[in-house]
């Protein structure tokens, strides 16, 4: 089923753009007219890099810049920030595949894909702690898939260097169905203007990323007729009732609970600790879905001996004790487990990557008051980016580069493939669809043990909960890591990253 196109549809028709290699500026164009309005221009800048993958020189030539969306009648709306990185120099006897990327948010920058495993040059911190004081270390990255595939950083509009123009507003942008419109014209320009129609083509979409590639991949199926040969979803979100624990809501405790088990057990605070953490996870996720969700079910009644009972199992399970366990009437948020764990050390343990640790600003709080894995990395991929967008690339010096839209407005709102309008985000149904009608598109998930944005249970819970046919399931690959939801700052696991993800291209780009 093809859907009719929205009002918006009809602003991302994608039509022609000019390039420009100046600044980007909008430009005056003015000539005998006293007041000629302002142009919109395309630009770019275009190098040429080497780097070494496997020891092999890879050379390649990198566009960054942006493009110019139009409406049907030509009307600028958007300029569209992207990055691109394309090998050259090799004899391909078919075209090369083409991988599109992005960090979710919604409101993220595509910086940390970028200058953390798919670029040609990335950032190196202290894994699990805090980086070293400035300069950044951004080195050459041997981790990145250029070898296998061109790739295309995007920056959705509000982030990086993308903005909306004209008559247009961030609202237009700024929201579920949205946002997927606007990227897949993007994509849609950029396979147009670059001549990659007959590319195998890519989505890998990180954190929010996954409700906008599981969208996406429908969206450019069904509107643009682009059938996708593959997805790889990294630490993804796909469904907002999976949600958020400590709201009212019973069955995101059942789903966080292994995350915080891998936690303790990764900072020692359980007794008899296994020697396998995989092992761990699974023993816990059983007990998740087979005694505490029952527990959970029979509300504020529940027996108070059944209830000790349960709590203790808990109380081992994470190194949080019992009476905290039943304080919380077995309802243990993650962000007051991360605040509980090591409170009697007045440290904080992280959220995005539970790896990684920090001084409690408030012993006393209810909840943790920051993420340590922010202050720990954020300012050294930002100077990183910053540094290597403004030299190697040549680009931006005389522009704002936006690495998060705070503040956006987000309109969670959904209409899925049948046309149900929901007031949440829950894409199991897009990506479900597509499976089932493109019997080519196969998926990745790549998903870290130590992730309490995206727990690893919910990711498993979220795909088992696809309506697909059971051959369509034999084309889901699922892989983990011991780390957190950006995995790839993990040594051994950027390392297994790369290997994961270019076996998946590789063994999908022309079945």
């Amino acid at each position: 089923m093809i859907l009719a196109l929205p009002r918006l549809g009809a602003i991302f028709a994608c039509t022609g753009l000019a390039l420009a290699s100046a600044s980007g500026q909008e430009v005056d164009a003015s000539d005998s007219q006293a007041k000629a309005p302002k142009v919109h221009e395309a630009a770019l800048s275009i190098t040429e890099h080497s780097v070494m993958i496997d020891d092999v020189q890879i050379d390649y030539g990198a566009t960054a810049g942006w493009l110019i969306m139009k409406d049907n009648d030509g009307e600028p709306i958007a300029r569209f920030g992207y990055t691109s990185y394309v090998r050259q120099g090799i004899d391909a006897a078919a075209p090369r595949p083409v991988l599109f990327a992005f960090n979710g948010g919604p409101g993220s920058s595509s910086i940390w894909l970028h200058m953390g495993v798919l670029g040609p040059r990335r950032v190196v911190v202290n894994d699990g702690g805090f980086a070293p004081p400035p300069p950044a270390n951004v080195v050459e990255n041997p981790y990145s898939v250029l070898d296998v595939t061109d790739i295309v950083m995007i920056d959705p509009v509000g982030t990086g260097f993308s903005k909306p123009l004209g008559d247009a507003e961030g609202k237009d942008f700024w929201g579920v169905d949205q946002d997927i419109r606007s990227v897949a014209a993007f994509i849609k320009q950029y396979v147009s203007q670059e001549g990659r129609w007959a590319s195998p083509k890519y989505l890998l979409g990180e954190s929010y990323g996954g409700v906008r590639a599981a969208g996406l991949v429908w969206h450019l199926q069904n509107v643009h007729g682009m059938a996708m040969n593959g997805v790889a979803l990294v630490s993804p979100f796909l469904n907002s009732g999976s949600g958020r624990d400590g709201r009212g809501i019973d069955k995101p405790h059942v789903l966080y609970l292994a995350g915080l088990a891998a936690t303790a057990w990764y900072h020692d605070a359980i007794e008899k600790r296994p020697d396998s953490l995989e092992d761990f996870v699974a023993e816990v996720e059983r007990f998740a879905y087979e005694e505490y969700a029952p527990a959970l079910l029979a509300g504020f009644t529940i027996e108070p001996e059944y209830k000790a009972r349960i709590a203790a199992r808990l109380a081992g399970y994470t190194g949080v004790s019992t009476d905290f366990w039943l304080a919380a009437d077995l309802r243990v948020s993650h962000g007051q487990f991360l605040q509980e764990l090591a409170r009697d050390q007045r440290i904080i343990t992280g959220r995005i990557d539970s790896r990684f640790r920090g001084p409690s600003m408030n012993p006393l709080g209810e909840a943790m008051d920051y993420d340590p894995f922010f202050p720990s990395v954020g300012p050294a991929y930002t100077a990183g980016f910053l540094s290597y967008m403004h030299g190697d690339l040549a680009f931006g010096q005389d522009e704002t580069y936006a690495v998060s839209a705070f503040g956006v407005n987000w309109d969670w709102k959904h209409a899925d493939p049948d046309g149900n309008r929901m007031p949440w985000a829950d894409l199991r149904g897009d990506l479900a669809a597509a499976i089932t009608q493109n019997p080519g598109l196969h998926v990745l998930v790549q998903q870290g043990y130590y992730d309490l944005a995206t727990p690893v249970t919910a990711t498993r819970h979220d795909m088992a909960h696809l309506d697909i046919p059971a051959e369509a399931r034999e084309r889901i690959r699922m892989a983990y890591y011991e780390a957190g939801h950006m995995m790839y700052l993990h040594e051994p696991s950027i390392a297994k990253f790369r290997k994961d993800l270019a076996a998946f291209i590789r063994d999908t780009d022309r079945l």
